[in-house]
Order: structure tokens, then sequence, then C-alpha cells
């Protein structure tokens, strides 16, 4: 049954739902209703008899006793309906069980109860009980003065049954009207309450059919569904946002690769025909292409890691063990990483001790594409450049060493910020916000090596890790890249 009711629509579930509430309800109700009215009632007919009662007073109920009224059976008249002005059947009851009727149309069953009260073991008895005529008759009885013997007077309970009855097929007919009311009112409510909720389906069906992310949803109130309808419309926002943004990952890259796809082509074709052809190139030709072979090789597997790097989403970016690390050892091993490639430059490092809690790979990482563009772009590596960039923001041909300051690259950490200054030729106001996109590059810097990918990669390390970084104008020329994360407690000592 419970699976059955399971498989109904949500609409024919709510009206269910409401009708058999109501339904219950209304029952519930007007059983209440109906014991409620029959306590009245009967409250009401024990006052009735009560009057009744005192209506014959001891004295009358002897008299009637002495002059021999009271019969077993009431006589012809009675049985008739005739001499009963107080509509009610009087019998006295002795204390041996015996009964005889002094007023009324039939003669009453006489119970323990009655006998009780005869002989003074009871002061009252209220009750049911049958007549003669098998009818049934509410009974109170009393003891009667100064003698052996009760007064029992009786109405009969068909009074109090008919008025019960017709209040029973009315409340019925009201329950039944309440329950119809209730199953119509239940289709409305969830035809218009379940309105919203339709159109949230139609528009996800939509989104299914079409990969449409386009779509959105009226939402107006405060209510569940407006709400449950905005979170679908940012569901579907963020969506077409991130479908964006893998595409134009996808066309920059494809952009990005086409280069040196193109160049590395360019040279292996001319080593082939070279082959082929038997016209040998001359040694110093050779050295070159091949030395630009294996520059765009490395270049191409730099952006490859860059591209795998970034496409990992944030959660598995950053899965990696976030524990309490130096700082200042992880930029002191990026440092002595890029001293041993050589680059002809002069790095100096002043770096004060800093715990932060991060992932040392990817923070040593950040700090190495930031030494490296650092380098590039004051005028290292002779030439090579191909571990991200800033993404190109200029500056003098790669394998120029001149600089202001003769090729220097300072780094230091001071109060939990890291700063890696070069003195290039820095990078224009108009440009700074664009440097940690991805792929964007300085319309200057196109021809330099780089995929544009560094700065981005680093911006997302220091992110996860709680912290912020920028570029600034340096003093005096060049750039200053800054990486300011949260402190974290120094670990103890090891043991």
């Amino acid at each position: 049954m419970i699976r059955r009711f399971g498989r109904l629509p949500l609409r024919s579930r709510l009206a269910l739902l409401t009708t058999v509430a109501v339904a219950v309800a209304v029952a519930v109700c007007a059983m209440v209703c109906w014991f409620l009215v029959q306590r009245a009632l009967i409250n009401s007919l024990d006052d009735s008899l009560g009057e009744s009662r005192s209506s014959f007073p001891d004295r009358d109920v002897i008299s009637l006793l002495n002059s021999g009224r009271c019969r077993a059976t009431p006589p012809p008249e009675a049985q008739q309906g005739l001499g009963d002005p107080f509509r009610a059947t009087i019998q006295v009851v002795t204390s041996d069980g015996a009964g005889c009727v002094v007023l009324g149309a039939q003669s009453l069953n006489v119970t323990d109860a009655d006998t009780a009260v005869a002989n003074g073991s009871s002061p009252e008895a209220v009750h049911d009980a049958k007549g003669s005529n098998g009818a049934e008759y509410r009974v109170l009885t009393t003891p009667l003065r100064g003698t052996d013997a009760a007064v029992s007077v009786a109405r009969p309970l068909a009074e109090v049954n008919d008025t019960l009855n017709t209040l029973a097929l009315v409340l019925t007919f009201v329950a039944g009207a309440g329950v119809i009311g209730a199953a119509s009112a239940g289709l409305w409510i969830a035809r218009a309450g379940l309105r919203p909720v339709d159109r949230l389906t139609d528009a996800v069906e939509h989104v299914a059919r079409t990969e449409d992310l386009a779509v959105r949803i009226p939402a107006e109130g405060e209510d569940e569904i407006a709400r449950l309808s905005r979170s679908f419309n940012s569901m579907t926002a963020a969506l077409a946002s991130s479908r964006d943004r893998q595409q134009q990952l996808i066309a920059d890259a494809g952009h990005e690769l086409r280069t040196p796809l193109t160049s590395l082509r360019t040279n292996i074709e001319l080593l082939v025909r070279s082959e082929e052809t038997g016209r040998a190139l001359p040694a110093e030709d050779r050295r070159a292409l091949l030395d630009s072979v294996k520059a765009q090789v490395v270049e191409l597997a730099a952006l490859i890691g860059d591209l795998q790097e970034l496409s990992r989403p944030d959660a598995a970016a950053g899965s990696g063990p976030a524990d309490i690390v130096a700082l200042h050892e992880i930029a002191g091993r990026a440092v002595r990483r890029v001293r041993l490639r050589g680059s002809g430059l002069k790095i100096t490092a002043d770096l004060d001790p800093w715990y932060v809690r991060g992932e040392p790979a990817a923070l040593e990482r950040a700090v190495v594409n930031l030494l490296d563009n650092a380098v590039k772009f004051s005028g290292g590596y002779g030439g090579y450049g191909g571990y991200g960039g800033y993404g190109g923001y200029g500056g003098r041909p790669p394998g120029d060493s001149s600089s202001p300051s003769g090729g220097l690259v300072e780094v230091a950490l001071k109060s939990g910020e890291l700063t890696v200054r070069d003195h290039g030729p820095g990078i224009p106001d108009d440009e700074l916000p664009y440097v940690f996109e991805r792929f964007w590059r300085a319309p200057s810097a196109r021809s330099l090596p780089g995929s544009g990918l560094g700065l981005s990669i680093v911006a997302r390390t220091v992110q996860q890790a709680g912290g912020e970084v920028g570029l600034r104008a340096a003093v005096g020329g060049g750039t200053v890249a800054a990486v300011r994360l949260p402190g974290a407690a120094t670990p103890p000592p090891a043991c």
C-alpha cells in the first residue's frame, strides 16, 4: 500500500493526504460533538427524572401503596398511554427485588442497583433498564423513607436516542460534504502550489534536453519555492559560467599550443628535408635547430603541466595534506632551484621564519613560478623561459641581461609577506588588473616564451592557502610580487 502510494504523482499525493487529514479531523470532531451532546442530553434527562421524583413525595407514594394502586402490571388504560400527566414511569421496588408500578404504561426490570437502594445499601442509583415492552429507559432510584422499599422514576431513552440519531445523520452529511470539499480544495491547492514546481520541472527537463543553461525561472517572494527557483537560477548560471570558462580554456590552450607546435613542426621538417635531400645543414644551423626543438619540447611540457594543474577542480587541487609548514624553508628551496638553472642573474634571499598552513609542494611551485618570471623579465635564462609568466608583461628580449641594477632579483620574507622583486621594465598600470588571468599576455610580450599560466597557478595556490597575492610597481623601477599568507602556530621541535 505504501509502495503504491509512493508511485502516485506528487499532486495526487498532496490531494489525497489533504483529503485524509480533513476526513480524520472531521470524523474526530463529529465523534466528540456526538458524545458531548449525548452526555448533555443524558444529564438533562437525569435532571428531569429528579424533578419527576420531587413531584411525588414519599407520603403520596405510601398513600398509593396503601390504597392498592401499586400493581405488578399496569392497568389497561395506563398501557394505552392514559393517565400519565408526567410522562414518566414510577415503580416501587422492595428489598426482596419485587416491583410494582404506581404510574406509567410499562413495568421496569428490577436491577441489583435498585435492590441495593431498597435495602439501604446504596443512597441512590441512576442507570439504564429495559421496560416490559423491550424499550430502553433511564432510571433514577431513591429510597422511600420510612419503609424497606425504594422508588424508581424512569423515562424512555428514545427521547435522547431520537435526537442523537438525527444529530448523527446531520454530522454524517456535514462530514461527507467536508471531505468532498477537502478533496476539491486539496486538488486546487496542489495544482496552485505545485505550479512553480511544474515550471521548475519544465526548466530542468529543457536543460537536460537542450543543454541550454540560459534558462531562468521567475522567483517571487521568500517561500521555499522561490528559494528553490533562485537556487536553480544560481546553479544554471554557475554551470554556464563554468562551461564558458572551460570553452575559453580549451580555445586559449589550443591557441597557445599552436605556436610551439608550428615552430616545432617547421624545425623538424627542415631537419627531415636535409636528411632526405642529402644536403647537410651547416653544423651551427643544425645545432640551432636542435636547440630550438629542445626548447619547444620543454615549453610544450611546461604548458601541458600548467594546463593539468589548472584543469583540476579546486577541491582536488587542494587535496594534499594541509600541514603547518615553514614558508621560509620553502622559499629557500625555490631560490636554490632557480639558481641551479644558471640564469646568470644574482638572486638574493632575506627570509625570516614564518610558518603557514598549506600544501608544501603547491606552495613551492608557486614561489618557483614567481622567481622564474622575475628572472625571465630581468633578462635571465638566455632566451629561454617556458615556466609560466606574468602573462608576459613586457620587457627586453630574452637573453638581454642588462638591467638598471646589473641583473638582480631580490627575495624577502618579512612579517608574513613574501616579496619577489625584479629590476625589469615593470608593468603598466592599465595592465595590472589582467596579470592573473589565464593565458593573458601583454601585447609587448607576445614574442617572449611562456604560457601565461604562471600567475594563474600562483593566485590559485595562494587563495587555497587562505592568503592574498598582488603585483605592484617597485620604487626605482621593476615589479614587486607580494604574497601574504596567514601565520600558523610554530610546530614543536622534533625529538
